[in-house]
């Protein structure tokens, strides 16, 4: 990738920070990068991994989850601020993404343990594929705690087909995986990181980022084991923000889970450091239908 279409994304995406609450268009921001908008959306694509819409509508969301726990207007007020001309459309969005509706998400100020609403994972009651591998980091603090999840696309949003808790780098396993094409999601927030901060342009030096990792696609067939292992890196302004409850909230459900199986880890393996635990899997929390971009925006 050169140099110079990296510097028009970077123009485009710092665009989208500045004017996250307008209506902007495939052309405005194919404009700002000084492309033909055809040419633009696939380049975008290429450089951050998603399109130009679903990276707007990350960041439209990342900042809704800032004011609602740092303000008091209203969801209404917030879904105007934030992009939306439809509130419906919003609280769509946010619940598919976040795990929880806009409402619930600002009483419980943001620490949203279970974001899809079932405490006790369930059981596999049969055969089931696999997927396992090895998470590494050439940037590490050891009280972070990463969270990888399986998911259908490049953003982490909505709810994973499985995921599962890591104390440090180290080797994991996906049990009770559908059989699919999926990508391997992973992140760690710094150690003391506040959940309310939406993290724009990761900002900061590359130590005190939130650490990335994605292997994908990947092939999962029924009843087998798929091999994937995952590189941290410190997130950057192409990567678009994280929707999902904070690593901080899942290292909190992981505890409680060790609690229910009396201090052990799946496979019997003692509680510590590069250990891995399941999150609860959860009933379907999609809204019906296909979740659009936001209304009115053009993207």
């Amino acid at each position: 990738m050169t140099s110079g279409v990296e510097k028009a994304v970077e123009r485009v995406i710092e665009m989208m920070y500045d004017h996250l609450g307008e209506q902007l268009t495939i052309d405005d921001l194919a404009r700002t990068a000084l492309f033909s908008k055809f040419h633009f959306t696939r380049v975008f694509q290429r450089v951050t991994g998603v399109s130009p819409g679903r990276f707007l509508s990350a960041i439209r969301l990342a900042r809704a989850k800032e004011l609602l726990v740092s303000t008091s207007l209203t969801v209404a007020e917030i879904s105007h601020l934030v992009g939306y001309s439809s509130i419906g459309t919003f609280s769509s969005r946010f619940r598919y993404s976040v795990g929880v509706s806009p409402t619930t998400y600002r009483q419980c100020d943001g620490s949203v343990s279970e974001p899809f609403g079932r405490a006790v994972p369930e059981q596999p009651t049969g055969p089931a594929s696999r997927v396992r591998g090895t998470v590494e980091s050439a940037v590490w603090d050891c009280s972070r705690v990463i969270f990888l999840g399986l998911f259908a696309g490049r953003l982490p949003e909505g709810e994973p087909a499985e995921c599962v808790v890591l104390d440090g780098p180290g080797p994991y396993t996906m049990d009770r995986v559908p059989a699919g094409i999926w990508y391997v999601l992973a992140h760690a927030l710094p150690a003391g990181r506040p959940h309310r901060g939406w993290g724009d342009r990761a900002a900061g030096p590359p130590a005190e980022r939130t650490l990335l990792g994605t292997t994908g696609p990947v092939t999962v067939e029924a009843e087998g084991v798929c091999a994937a292992d995952v590189t941290l890196r410190p997130r950057s302004i192409f990567d678009p923000p994280i929707l999902l409850a904070s690593a901080s909230d899942r290292c909190r459900a992981r505890d409680r889970l060790v609690d229910l199986r009396g201090g052990q880890r799946d496979g019997g393996q003692p509680d510590g450091p590069g250990g891995s635990v399941p999150l609860p899997r959860v009933a379907d929390a999609r809204p019906s239908g296909a979740v659009r971009e936001p209304a009115g925006g053009g993207l």
